[in-house]
């Protein structure tokens, strides 16, 4: 990697917190935290084109080395110049390394130290073997700004000698991963896992920071069947205590927008989550008044937008809950997508307003009003 293309540069430090924002500076381009990271699994967040991705204050999109190495495949994405050019997005672009998806398909995955034996049950139904040295040449060829390591995921509740195990190999395969890696215009971040055992966080942290310089750090094995409070036993020690302090912290697949704000309290500066999309298209909606569920007929006479004071263009251009609950009923795509452009606006301007409370030294108190309004009952 290329020292002098990935930079984080800490701005401000809250005072009652250990919020931080700062900046992310890669090849194409410079990334505000905290931020979330709209989800385009296959290239592509659905419903959405670049541009309006663009007008509703996305700064980096994240991909899917998985589904991209399935369906077109690596070497046609690399064809067409790399998944910047396949997808025409000009933004930073964070691949994950498939792990996630991978071991979601339990009964047909096999693991050793050398890798993962699979079955892609969701595409042609063939075994695939990969290393972690795969692992990388798949991401390397998709050309993301940042990739993240191969690691191993584990449910919850689970067993704690098999969440150790995941430990074991994840912090194995970094190694092989961080040796593999030879882009220099691209970064590699290292996985904590650990499942909701601080000490085997701790030592996966220690393995990271022992095999290599890794420029950020993902915080994988959160949000897979624990409820919050859960989580936030050892998330907040293990971010706010122990994560190095220069480097980015990103919390993988969480996007629920009382854990962002909380979660950034802790010290995390980076979250991605299919959830406001993947709501959006059974009919859900954030909103200051809490989660909405067009759905339900007490929105059939409702003039008002989803949320008056948000300014994304479903809301702004007048959408009433009464069209989306008739959209939402009829089955009706221009549902999905206008509830897709609201939620990840929603999301987008939290972050941007948490970024202005650290600036502030305001944090705290940020944090406070959240807890306290309508907003927070979003789950």
């Amino acid at each position: 990697m290329d020292t002098s293309l990935f930079k984080y540069d800490i701005l401000a430090e809250d005072p009652e917190t250990h919020a931080r924002a700062g900046v992310l500076h890669t090849p194409h381009g410079d990334v505000p935290t905290p931020i979330f990271m709209p989800v385009g699994t296959k290239a592509t967040v659905k419903g959405l084109m670049p541009s309006t991705l663009r007008e509703l204050g996305t700064k980096i999109l994240l991909a899917n080395t998985y589904h991209l190495s399935m369906r077109p495949g690596t070497n046609l994405v690399a064809e067409m110049g790399g998944l910047h050019d396949f997808m025409r997005w000009d933004g930073p672009i964070l691949t994950d390394s498939g792990g996630f998806q991978v071991f979601s398909h339990e009964e047909f995955c096999r693991l050793s130290d050398d890798g993962v034996r699979f079955r892609a049950v969701d595409y042609d139904g063939r075994w695939i073997s990969w290393t972690p040295e795969d692992n990388m040449e798949i991401a390397q060829k998709l050309g993301a700004d940042i990739v993240m390591q191969l690691d191993q995921c584990v449910g919850y509740p689970a067993p704690r000698a098999k969440v150790a195990r995941s430990v074991e190999l994840s912090s194995r395969w970094a190694e092989r991963c961080y040796a593999a890696h030879t882009r220099p215009d691209q970064a590699i971040f290292g996985i904590v896992q650990g499942g909701m055992h601080l000490d085997l966080r701790l030592r996966s942290l220690a393995h990271l920071e022992g095999c290599g310089d890794f420029p950020g750090y993902g915080i994988g094995g959160y949000s897979v069947g624990e409820d919050h409070e859960t989580m936030f036993e050892t998330l907040a020690p293990l971010v706010s205590e122990h994560m190095p302090a220069s480097k980015p912290r990103y919390l993988m697949g969480v996007g629920n927008p009382t854990t962002l704000v909380r979660a950034v309290a802790c010290g995390v500066d980076m979250f991605d989550c299919v959830l406001p999309t993947r709501t959006a298209r059974t009919g859900s909606a954030f909103s200051s008044e809490g989660r909405l569920n067009f759905r339900h007929a007490r929105f059939a006479h409702d003039p008002r937008p989803i949320d008056e004071a948000c300014t994304c263009p479903a809301c702004s251009q007048g959408f009433s809950r009464a069209y989306l609950h008739h959209l939402v009923r009829q089955h009706e795509m221009l549902a999905g997508i206008l509830i897709s452009q609201h939620n990840i606006h929603y999301l987008l301007d939290l972050m941007r307003r948490a970024r202005e409370a650290v600036l502030a030294g305001t944090y705290a108190a940020f944090v406070s009003d959240w807890m306290a309004s309508p907003a927070a009952c979003d789950w």
